[in-house]
């Protein structure tokens, strides 16, 4: 079985932006160096280490926790962010704006990999499904999403809770039974990460078998015409009007759609070569890009089967 993520090292990743910095603004932009957090994580210590609310962070894509990656962030004001020291975190200012760094903002990104544990050379094609990664799903991500769409929230903030023991106001709430209540103790940035992964998951089992080329991301506002999507709805029993959630606003999604298909675009592949960390068998180092919205992991896993 192959082997990424060995080391944080063995999986680089840069992020290809699209912000153009100016000279002033209401906005710090600055490049933000991480190893073995993921961007959340690296923000939340960075806003702690410069005594800021961590509301006043903002960046166009989280990256992978088991990887050395940069890519380009924003903070409210100008902080002086060069005397942060921090342990595998490094940040250095870019240049300014008027307009906080979103979600989106960014073409894709460019990848390092060394795959490891290899017996033979991967089969690389450059075109693959456009799945998404096991990160966008975590332990129970998905699951948490289906409760809270399904209006089961006394089932999604039992099972938050559970993930989440440092959350005083969570436990409190739900001693009360006030599940809406705890559901509110948790930041909209993780609510939403938790119906986004079961928005995934629903898109995953409809691409891995529809042969269309483009398929809807199911949530609010979307107009599902293929059968393959339909079918999956009526298992869960669910339409997209339930991603409206009333007694939750701050949860309801809105629909997309996306391809099923992407490409890696520039690959390089190295050489097959001992692996020194797996006594007997070999590795490979390949580079590539991929559009926003990709996964690498997806790409390798495809190669590799």
């Amino acid at each position: 079985m192959y082997v990424i993520k060995h080391v944080p090292e063995d999986f680089v990743v840069e992020e290809i932006s699209t912000v153009r910095p100016q000279q002033q603004g209401k906005f710090t932009y600055f490049g933000l160096l991480k190893k073995d957090y993921t961007t959340l994580e690296a923000l939340q210590r960075t806003a702690a280490a410069l005594h800021l609310p961590f509301k006043h962070f903002s960046c166009a894509g989280n990256k992978d926790r088991r990887a050395v990656t940069t890519q380009i962030c924003s903070v409210y004001g100008a902080p002086n962010l060069e005397r942060l020291k921090l342990k595998d975190i490094s940040v250095k200012s870019i240049g300014f704006g008027d307009e906080p760094i979103h979600i989106g903002q960014l073409e894709g990104n460019r990848f390092k990999i060394t795959i490891r544990n290899l017996d033979k050379m991967p089969n690389f094609v450059p075109r693959f499904h456009n799945l998404f990664g096991e990160q966008r799903f975590s332990t129970k991500n998905a699951d948490i999403g289906r409760h809270i769409v399904k209006r089961e929230f006394e089932q999604a903030a039992r099972t938050i809770a559970e993930l989440f023991t440092n959350i005083p106001k969570l436990q409190d709430c739900i001693a009360k039974s006030d599940w809406i209540g705890a559901l509110r103790s948790i930041p909209r940035k993780l609510l939403l990460l938790f119906v986004h992964s079961y928005q995934s998951l629903l898109w995953n089992k409809a691409a891995s078998v529809s042969k269309a080329e483009k398929l809807p991301i199911v949530g609010f506002g979307t107009s599902v015409h293929d059968d393959v999507t339909k079918e999956i709805l009526r298992e869960e029993s669910i339409s997209p009007r339930d991603f409206v959630i009333k007694q939750l606003p701050e949860a309801t999604a809105e629909g997309a759609e996306r391809a099923v298909w992407a490409e890696a675009k520039d690959l390089k592949l190295g050489n097959l070569e001992d692996d020194e960390l797996f006594p007997g068998k070999k590795k490979v180092v390949v580079e590539f890009f991929l559009p926003k919205g990709s996964y690498a992991t997806e790409f390798i896993q495809q190669c590799c089967q």
